[in-house]
């Protein structure tokens, strides 16, 4: 079910919410979290839209989306509201505002909060670059980013780390969760030797791929080398190489020097994906903050890596 109300207020938008939950017999008990997506393009939020519903099936919520429109039109509030089917496990309330609205994103959302529930706040682009400082920033427990999607990865990292603040995170970050976790397996097995050298490979303009080094640094202790090429991690030990290649959408292959290589699961993350995992904790992700920090330990080459 679909509602559209055209330049209205939040005490109409929040009067609506309690009519459908009053008509259809449903409840917000089954909410666990408040997620506002906060974006200045009308174009890309349905697509923030539809991975925030997919995210939704695993963390019921209510997604507020903030589209902010033009600071020189007139001062305008449209919503609309999503229920049922076309809203995944959530309720969508997507709020389009313009000229003085458009600057009040906070006290447009905060009427629209569930009671005693947690809040996480995604920009799927142009974010500030303090997100703890941001109005609606303030609020939240959990404020997510997507640097792959904000220009040069390094300009886009080296912000994040400028203005990090304890519950920041990134989607970036989430794209390398299973490249971590077999990495962290694979040394975590004989021989237990220091890795003495480290080369992360990827898509030029990749900002999962420098997390990756920054990563790395911050766990090993060495720099970290960053070439072009395709998607592989390299580390060095005295007994000789581990290398992790992607080979095909789904999957990877580990080749260790002195074993057969292996196949291994790996499959390319969606948005959906990667948010979903974003909001499964509210807590610090100490050791993406480490990552962060490190950033300035991986070095860049010209060279490719084919």
């Amino acid at each position: 079910m679909i509602i559209d109300l055209t330049d209205t207020s939040t005490r109409e938008i929040a009067k609506q919410l309690v009519q459908i939950r009053e008509e259809a017999g449903l409840s917000t008990i089954g909410r666990v979290l408040t997620l506002i997506v906060i974006t200045d393009h009308v174009r890309g939020s349905e697509a923030a839209i539809d991975a925030a519903n997919e995210a939704s099936r695993e963390h019921p919520c209510r997604v507020i989306v903030v589209i902010r429109g033009r600071r020189a039109d007139a001062a305008r509030l449209d919503a609309q509201i999503r229920v049922g089917g076309d809203a995944g496990a959530a309720e969508v309330v997507v709020l389009r505002t313009s000229g003085a609205m458009a600057a009040q994103s906070a006290s447009i959302v905060t009427p629209l909060l569930l009671p005693d529930t947690p809040l996480a706040v995604w920009w799927p682009r142009h974010s500030p670059t303090h997100l703890s400082k941001d109005k609606v920033g303030r609020l939240a427990r959990r404020r997510i980013v997507d640097s792959d999607t904000e220009g040069h990865p390094t300009d886009a990292l080296a912000k994040r780390a400028a203005g990090y603040s304890p519950g920041d995170t990134d989607l970036a970050w989430a794209r390398i969760t299973h490249w971590r976790s077999v990495l962290a397996a694979t040394l975590d097995r004989p021989p237990f030797e220091p890795i003495i050298g480290a080369t992360v490979c990827g898509p030029e303009r990749a900002a999962s791929v420098d997390l990756a080094g920054g990563w790395l640094a911050s766990r090993l202790g060495i720099d970290v080398h960053r070439a072009v090429g395709p998607s592989m991690i390299v580390l060095e030990r005295a007994s000789g190489s581990i290398v992790l290649e992607q080979i095909s959408p789904t999957a990877a292959e580990l080749r260790i020097t002195g074993q057969p290589p292996t196949r291994v699961a790996m499959v390319r993350r969606s948005i959906a994906d990667c948010l979903a995992e974003e909001l499964r904790r509210m807590d610090t992700d100490g050791v993406y903050a480490d990552a962060l920090a490190s950033f300035d330990r991986v070095i860049y080459t010209s060279a490719s890596v084919r």
